[in-house]
């Protein structure tokens, strides 16, 4: 059995690093850097947190200074026995802590992206599976406006899981220049590249930070590039398209650049895969929200996000 004093004592220890908990996702809030580390989604529960874990630590502190000996409890667990199997014991909680407080929060970057290992491709079904057409247009047509899909061009499949980027696809192909908007990133290029045929030579605009090989310097062939987050950045995915500068240009790996100009399609690996011929490369600042999520209807948030920028929002 534990004495009691050797229990008010690991109380005091456990309340100690509940509070360090609560007070560092309170840093994470004050300094807006939360969703540096989980999803839109968690967060909002995340933030709820320091009432529960404030409340736990007051709880234990209560019981080790107030908390009559004979009622104190270890729940029949031996606590760890002497100073360095406790040091051990609370180390594995409180140097996560110190890290987090001492590191500078900021985004994933190239570094991350090289060890995960980027993807190039967003292919949401087997290639055989989607299929697209093009037909004829009689001389002299008029083409459609933008904000009207081609006629003329046709986004079909067999898969009823992709129907939904199907539907994507045609609302993407009518845009003179196919904006790329952070909120279905990964819908926009799974659309395009299911379509990839169809999507060649057609103008797009799409920001994210500068990914090359290590190997590869400063200039040349680059992927603008985004972390996908399905819950925290321990699952985060990196995900780019490869650029073709078209010139000599000296952008640093982790930049933050918006990339316009030409998709087409290039062999690399036995693969067939995107690339934007580019025609302008304009540096930016880091977003605020760097990360990229999924959508639970892409259809549905391309329409709203249309909707929004029409207004000026």
């Amino acid at each position: 059995m534990n004495d009691s004093r050797s229990i008010r004592l690991h109380y005091l220890f456990r309340a100690a690093v509940l509070a360090a908990f609560a007070l560092y996702i309170l840093h994470l809030m004050q300094q807006d850097a939360l969703h540096y580390y989980v999803a839109p989604a968690l967060a909002k529960w995340i933030r709820l947190c320091p009432v529960p874990l404030g409340l736990m630590a007051l709880s234990l502190v209560v019981q080790a200074l107030l908390g009559r000996s004979q009622v104190l409890c270890n729940c029949n667990h031996r606590l760890p026995a002497g100073f360095l199997k406790s040091t051990g014991l609370y180390g594995l909680f409180v140097l996560p802590l110190l890290l987090g407080f001492l590191l500078p929060d900021k985004a994933l970057g190239s570094i991350a992206a090289a060890k995960k290992g980027i993807s190039l491709s967003y292919s949401a079904m087997e290639p055989e599976k989607a299929t697209s057409s093009r037909v004829p247009e009689p001389k002299n047509s008029i083409t459609s406006a933008a904000t009207e899909p081609d006629k003329t061009v046709t986004f079909e499949t067999s898969d009823p899981y992709a129907k939904e980027f199907a539907e994507l696809a045609k609302l993407l192909y009518a845009q003179p220049v196919i904006p790329v908007y952070p909120a279905i990133y990964s819908e926009t290029f799974g659309a395009i590249e299911m379509f990839k045929e169809q999507f060649a030579g057609k103008e797009i605009a799409v920001s994210g930070f500068v990914y090359r090989d290590q190997t590869d310097g400063t200039s040349g062939p680059f992927a603008v590039s985004r972390f996908l987050v399905q819950c925290c950045t321990a699952d985060a995915t990196p995900f780019g398209i490869m650029v073709d500068p078209q010139q000599k240009l000296t952008l640093p790996a982790d930049s933050w650049v918006k990339v316009q100009g030409k998709l087409k399609m290039v062999s690399q690996g036995g693969k067939d895969l995107i690339e934007i011929e580019a025609t302008q490369i304009t540096p930016i600042s880091q977003p605020q929200t760097p990360y990229i999520y999924t959508s639970a209807d892409s259809v549905a948030a391309w329409k709203e996000l249309q909707k929004d920028a029409a207004n000026g929002k």
